[in-house]
């Protein structure tokens, strides 16, 4: 099992228990019977999101996160991309969510899409918001 953090461009490493963060998203890859092979977690702003949406997936739009799925059979690999600003402002247009709570939901959406759970379809944003808030529960960090 091997899980990373990276920052590429102006983003800073964002204040994660990464320990627990590698716990939890192997004990969530379980329920899922699934197990963690490599998954690299890669923090940007903006920009570099709006980038990597255009350049690999032909759209013009922010987003919180692009995941890349290399994931063979029960075991996940993946490149996750995630917006710290984008995560930073949908934090402030909700209610009673902080950053780090949306940062958490944010990490584990891009693994329940290595577990095959989508949310672009007919009901399908309904089963992700379910599934992340079944994982969340699962967070144990200070």
């Amino acid at each position: 099992m091997s899980i990373t953090f990276n920052t590429e461009g102006t983003a800073q490493m964002p204040e994660l228990d990464q320990a627990a963060i590698r716990e939890w998203v192997a004990r969530v890859a379980a329920s899922y019977d699934k197990r963690v092979g490599e998954i690299n977690y890669v923090f940007v702003d903006d920009e570099r999101i709006l980038e990597v949406n255009r350049q690999f997936l032909g759209h013009d739009y922010y987003t919180d996160i692009i995941t890349f799925d290399y994931s063979q059979g029960r075991i996940l690999s993946g490149d996750l991309y995630i917006s710290l600003d984008t995560v930073r402002s949908n934090a402030l247009q909700q209610p009673n969510t902080s950053y780090r709570q949306e940062l958490h939901r944010v990490v584990i959406h891009g693994v329940l899409h290595l577990c095959g759970i989508n949310d672009k379809g007919p009901g399908e944003r309904e089963v992700m918001e379910a599934c992340e808030n079944r994982a969340l529960a699962m967070l144990v960090a200070p």
